[in-house]
């Protein structure tokens, strides 16, 4: 079942540093069966008071996969690179049926 981690960042206090993590996140999520199905651009709130600053959508095959991913050594590597920046990170089962 594919799952989901969705990520909002909404303070990034050392702007190198993160740039830095941005161009290497992406190798580990395929390491991991994974890929950005949204990374930033621009939204419309429709609803609710939510406005996120980043908001990312990580997609993989499974909840298995996308853990394996935030528990790798490859993103525990570039997980300092993030250091002090405050960030919001869920995971979401995709669901299937609408019965």
């Amino acid at each position: 079942m594919t799952t989901f981690v969705i990520g909002n960042v909404a303070a990034i206090p050392d702007k190198e540093k993160m740039a830095l993590y941005r161009d290497k996140v992406l190798a580990t999520l395929q390491a991991y069966g994974g890929g950005f199905a949204i990374r930033g651009g621009a939204f419309d709130v429709l609803e609710g008071d939510w406005h996120p600053t980043h908001l990312s959508v990580m997609r993989f095959p499974s909840a298995e996969h996308a853990r394996r991913w935030y528990n790798s050594p490859e993103y525990a590597e570039i997980t300092p690179l993030r250091e002090g920046v405050e960030m919001d990170l869920i995971l979401v089962d995709g669901g299937g049926s609408d019965d």
